[in-house]
C-alpha cells in the first residue's frame, strides 16, 4: 500500500520565490470526493494521471497513482469531473534537505498559496523556512477536493 505523509502550511511572504527550482502547471478535477476517498484526474504538461487517496483528515493517507492516456484525462476533466476544475502552478523549492511544493492557485481559487512538504515518517524533524506560516494540515478547507465545492474566492477571510 502506498502512503503519503504530508504537511501543509500557509505562506507568510514571497521570499520563497527566489529559490524556485522548477515550476509546472496542473489542471485537475475530481470524479469522486466522498467520506471514504477522493478520485482525482490530473494533467501535468503532456502527462496525465488518475489518483485515489483516502479521505482521512490527517498528515498520513493512503494514496495510489497511475498514468493514463492524455486524451482520456481531457475527456474525464471535461465531462465527468465536478466543476470548477483546480488550476494551479506548482513550484518546487528546496529548503534544508527537503523539497517543498508550493501551490499557487488560479481560477476560482486565485490568491491561495499553500506549501506542502512530504515526510518519511510522521515524527520526522525538518527545517522550517522563515516563509512558512500557519500549519493547515488538519483544516479540510485547504484540501484540493474541498476547494472544488468551496473555492477560496468564496471564503470569508
Amino acid at each position: 500500500m502506498a502512503r503519503e505523509i504530508e504537511k501543509k502550511f500557509l505562506l507568510k511572504n514571497d521570499t520563497w520565490r527566489q529559490s524556485i527550482k522548477r515550476s509546472r502547471q496542473f489542471v485537475q478535477g475530481y470524479l469522486i470526493g466522498s467520506t471514504q476517498a477522493s478520485v482525482r484526474v490530473r494533467i501535468e504538461g503532456e502527462q496525465a494521471f488518475i489518483n485515489i487517496k483516502s479521505a482521512t483528515l490527517d498528515v498520513t493517507r493512503d494514496e495510489y497513482e497511475y498514468e493514463i492516456p492524455l486524451t482520456d484525462a481531457r475527456e474525464m476533466l471535461e465531462s465527468l469531473c465536478d466543476k470548477p476544475l483546480i488550476v494551479k502552478a506548482r513550484h518546487d523549492v528546496m529548503f534544508g534537505n527537503k523539497k517543498w511544493e508550493i501551490d499557487e492557485f488560479q481560477g476560482k481559487n486565485v490568491g491561495l498559496l499553500v506549501a506542502e512538504i512530504e515526510l518519511d515518517s510522521v515524527d520526522e524533524v525538518f527545517d522550517m523556512p522563515e516563509w512558512a506560516g500557519q500549519e493547515v494540515s488538519d483544516d479540510a478547507r485547504y484540501y484540493n477536493v474541498c476547494l472544488v465545492k468551496h473555492p477560496y474566492t468564496t471564503w470569508d477571510k
